[in-house]
């Protein structure tokens, strides 16, 4: 029979489709990790990676079972985490999954209250993109995480928290900087900029030019919101950024000029998810609901979702 450890690294090979960087992630060296999938290719006698070319492939049987598997993988984090929700309730260690775009925004404003309420909990924060984040959660390696929706994702629930808005910023030459407001028709051909893809950011910006008449500068993308800022104050054209990183990052410092759109309210969707059958889910429930609560009390830019 396989062992949990052969899929976990099936699973983290059909991730990276490179031998090292898989065996990077589950923190083990190239050989061991290339050997235990030997290993588990002969127990099911099967073939599941392609090899002798340069790059990685898993053969169609291998994509199926790396497939199964990561459903595996989370069903098993679900039995250590029952069996420690039955000693502990919430509390010891949460891993909690976050985008760049988000967590460092938001978090500093409401652990403090989280830790408060809860001083036995503690939160192993990392960051990723939201895609990544989903697939994590799913195998198991996060407990929860905070993205930007939509989570698609048919064995992981969601809890929907608030809705955030962007916000339209430009350098303080440009003919708009001087306008608290703007309309959408301001933004027919106007240039602007977007971070990376691979950001659900990214795609509703995409949209939001295809919407209004914008040109998307596909060739300039920031890599996270600080550069995108930056750009934006180097005169390369406009940007929509989140509430919270303007609140956070730009505040009253006047380096950009900061506008709303007055005919129509941009906002992106931030929800809390989980595996359903995770043993904590009722707990990750009333999490949610102290999110929002604490959300609602000191962010006053944001709509809390009830």
């Amino acid at each position: 029979m396989p062992t949990i450890r052969q899929l976990r690294y099936l699973v983290a090979l059909s991730e990276e489709l490179h031998f090292r960087r898989a065996a990077e992630k589950v923190h083990v060296t190239q050989p061991t990790l290339s050997m235990q999938l030997q290993e588990l290719e002969r127990r099911l006698d099967a073939a599941l990676i392609e090899r002798g070319g340069k790059a990685v492939t898993l053969t169609p049987l291998g994509r199926e079972i790396a497939a199964r598997a990561r459903r595996v993988l989370g069903e098993v984090q679900d039995i250590v985490d029952l069996a420690t929700s039955s000693r502990h309730g919430l509390h010891g260690t949460i891993r909690l999954g976050v985008p760049p775009t988000l967590g460092p925004y938001l978090l500093p404003q409401i652990v403090p209250s989280l830790h408060e309420a809860h001083p036995s909990l503690k939160l192993y924060v990392k960051e990723d993109r939201p895609s990544e984040l989903q697939m994590q959660l799913q195998a198991g390696a996060y407990d929860l995480i905070i993205s930007p929706l939509p989570i698609n994702h048919a064995d992981l629930e969601v809890e929907r928290v608030f809705l955030e808005p962007l916000l339209v910023v430009a350098a303080r030459d440009h003919p708009l900087a001087a306008n608290e407001t703007i309309s959408r028709n301001d933004l027919v051909g106007q240039s602007v900029l977007a971070i990376e893809r691979g950001h659900f950011l990214h795609e509703q910006v995409r949209s939001i030019c295809d919407e209004f008449g914008a040109t998307l500068l596909r060739d300039y993308e920031g890599t996270s919101l600080d550069t995108l800022r930056q750009m934006v104050g180097m005169g390369m054209g406009l940007a929509f950024l989140p509430a919270l990183y303007v609140r956070s990052e730009i505040g009253d410092r006047g380096e950009v000029a900061v506008m709303r759109l007055g005919d129509r309210t941009l906002n992106r969707q931030i929800g809390m998810a989980w595996r359903k059958r995770a043993a904590q889910a009722a707990q990750f429930r009333e999490l949610a609901e102290l999110v929002r609560t604490l959300v609602g009390r000191r962010l006053p830019e944001v709509n809390v979702i009830h």
